[in-house]
């Protein structure tokens, strides 16, 4: 008998408080890298009804205007309305910055990690991106949703939102969308009723294929499932950098290590070496070497390279694991800075990843996506 599954993935627009305080700290990332390649960040942000808490660990020559670079992110995302309980010229922004911990700094200035941890990617043939399609589909919904927000295809929305798409597998392929959640905050004395036909005609159906619609799905599409969305954004919950790896990632697809990536220079592996084991992940399966590939990479903080690889084909792979980590061993230099300069991470190029997952993306700064590996991986056919 053919097996069958449903799997579900979440993915959330750029107003959600939790992606505003990912895409804080990474902007100043960003802003620190445009004036220090040797600076090093580590920077949590917390966003609440009219305030923005910024705290952590910045190393650098340069000067970062953090409230200047919070406001104008704001302003971009959308918060420009005092309605909103959050607003880019009247909310308050508080930071507390210390510098990196010189512990630490003595291991990762002679190369090593910045801490211990495990890191995995992942990567399946099921999409184009060579993604899980759960995830992809639910990115595309928000990403179409503040599209059509910031263009006024839609009247009376507000910046917060969610989406989430259930798909039915079988014999683990993906066949059909059996379910769509899409969330909108949206202005007071918005009819529901309508706010539904308009999503169904400007986001869903643009976004999810005809082939794969379920004959029922639209008796499963909830919108705004509550009835109402008018409080939304920080007014109505706390966001935190770092809570939405899921979001981030594989859709819950591929594991996770648990590290955050948004705030982080690459010296810290939790991003730099999951960025690489997903373009290790990625290789492998666009050389046709397995149909699903995930590697985990494990380190030690101040140490030079993994302690440990692990690749797992689930039982579609043509070449056997073990010969696979030899030639990783072999031919990729793992260490942080080998990571950095294969993968040319130094630039300020992280704010754009912080929204719409920082994987499957076509984008020439999303360097971990090539397949340029796949001759390598090839050698082993």
């Amino acid at each position: 008998m053919p097996q069958e599954f449903l799997f579900t993935s979440e993915s959330v627009t750029e107003g959600h408080p939790d992606k505003i305080c990912d895409q804080m700290s990474d902007a100043i990332l960003d802003e620190v890298l445009r004036q220090d390649l040797r600076g090093r960040v580590a920077c949590e942000t917390l966003a609440t009804r009219g305030l923005l808490f910024v705290a952590g660990e910045i190393t650098t020559t340069g000067y970062v205007d953090i409230p200047a670079i919070a406001r104008s992110l704001l302003r971009d995302i959308g918060y420009t309305d005092m309605a909103y309980g959050f607003n880019y010229d009247a909310s308050a922004v508080i930071t507390a910055i210390q510098g990196q911990s010189p512990d630490i700094a003595q291991g990762v200035d002679t190369g090593g990690a910045g801490d211990q941890g495990m890191m995995f990617g992942y990567a399946t043939r099921e999409t184009e991106q060579l993604m899980p399609m759960p995830i992809m589909l639910a990115h595309r919904l928000v990403k179409r949703l503040a599209h059509v927000r910031k263009e006024k295809k839609i009247s009376g929305l507000r910046p917060d939102g969610k989406s989430q798409v259930t798909v039915r597998y079988i014999n683990d392929k993906p066949v059909e969308v059996t379910s769509i959640v899409l969330s909108t905050q949206h202005d007071e004395g918005v009819s529901q009723k309508k706010l539904r036909k308009e999503l169904i005609e400007t986001v869903i159906e643009p976004e999810i294929p005809k082939n794969l619609r379920a004959k029922d799905l639209y008796k499963n599409i909830h919108v705004n499932p509550t009835g109402r969305f008018v409080v939304g954004g920080p007014q109505a919950d706390t966001g935190v950098t770092g809570r939405k790896i899921i979001v981030d990632t594989y859709g819950g697809f591929g594991k996770h290590g648990g590290g955050c990536f948004s705030g982080k220079d690459p010296t810290k592996v939790d991003r730099s070496a999951s960025y690489f084991a997903r373009y290790l992940a990625k290789n492998i399966v666009a050389a046709g070497i397995a149909d699903r590939c995930e590697i985990q990479l494990a380190y030690v903080i101040g140490m030079v390279q993994p302690i440990s690889i692990m690749v797992n084909e689930f039982g579609t792979g043509s070449v056997p694991e073990v010969k696979i980590v030899e030639l990783i061993r072999k031919h990729l230099d793992l260490s942080p800075k080998g990571i950095i300069d294969k993968l040319n991470l130094l630039r300020p190029i992280y704010r754009k990843t912080a929204c719409y997952g920082h994987f499957g993306r076509n984008d020439k700064d999303f360097t971990w996506e090539r397949t340029d590996l796949v001759p390598l991986f090839k050698s082993l056919l």
